[in-house]
């Protein structure tokens, strides 16, 4: 899976910060990498535009598979990138997966449908939409038609996604969707998988979890050959791998500095620094 790995750090899918500087997320705790595995569309531009043109439809469920599908097949058979990826995804999935015991294929909004509509395509299966609210529209593998499905009684699914990380998704939406309708997902096969314990929960379920890429030391090293990272960024990367917020907690006491600029810095920053302080993420009051 090394042209993967490739085209992850090509399209800037999975960014590395800088040594010493490391990412601000959402939640108010700080790591050193980033993933968008939907930049493998092409480039972050290119997902990014795809994402909102997905957005737009929205507001219309049973027309909007055929429409997002029309759109990615495009992309499919124009860019070499995302082409090696939904190609090698399908091989490994027939490599891993006696291919006729899959009723359905599924992906879940939004991120999973640049992967799944195609993937179903591809295996000449139905594919299942399963939209946040856990309403479900069923396309041919054409995506000729599409309408709301209903019964799933005893059916198997593979579910396809861009990436897991906790498994949030799977268990709050992706797994009971398909369960409310009487049928189960057997498989899941994802991009990257950030081998932060959603794999386990996924298979707790009864659900056999696939990968092409995980983000562990592998990832790193390769990094590291291809020259986009230096030792000392691989041995924050390997600290954080093993044990995430004893590794940040460390980096924030040896720099003070950090925390200390990152609440003088850009509103977005700012919030994100006080969310860390306010809600003591790394015991560190």
């Amino acid at each position: 899976m090394s042209d993967i790995m490739s085209y992850l750090f090509q399209t800037n899918a999975i960014k590395f910060c800088e040594e010493n500087k490391p990412f601000w997320y959402t939640s108010g705790k700080i790591g050193p990498y980033f993933i968008n595995t939907h930049f493998v569309y092409g480039s972050e531009a290119e997902a990014t535009k795809f994402l909102s043109f997905i957005d737009e439809c929205l507001a219309d469920k049973q027309s909007l598979p055929a429409k997002v599908f029309e759109q990615s097949f495009n992309q499919y058979k124009n860019n070499t990138i995302y082409k090696d990826v939904i190609d090698t995804m399908k091989e490994y999935i027939e490599q891993n997966i006696d291919i006729s015991e899959i009723d359905y294929v599924s992906g879940g909004e939004r991120r999973d449908w640049f992967f799944s509509n195609i993937i179903a395509h591809l295996l000449g299966k139905p594919h299942i939409s399963i939209y946040k609210d856990l309403s479900t529209v069923v396309s041919d593998s054409e995506f000729k038609t599409s309408e709301v499905i209903t019964d799933l009684s005893g059916k198997k699914v593979l579910h396809v996604a861009d990436l897991v990380t906790v498994a949030s998704s799977y268990i709050r939406a992706w797994i009971p969707a398909i369960r409310n309708l009487g049928g189960q997902i057997k498989w899941s096969c994802v991009v990257v998988d950030r081998m932060q314990g959603g794999s386990e929960k996924i298979e707790a379920e009864g659900v056999k979890a696939f990968s092409l890429v995980k983000v562990d030391s592998s990832l790193f090293n390769k990094a590291l050959d291809m020259g986009i990272i230096n030792q000392n960024q691989v041995d924050m990367l390997n600290g954080f791998y093993a044990n995430p917020d004893e590794t940040m907690k460390n980096f924030l006491i040896a720099h003070p500095e950090f925390l200390e600029n990152s609440l003088n810095a850009d509103e977005k920053t700012r919030k994100r620094a006080q969310l860390l302080i306010d809600g003591n993420l790394y015991g560190l009051n």
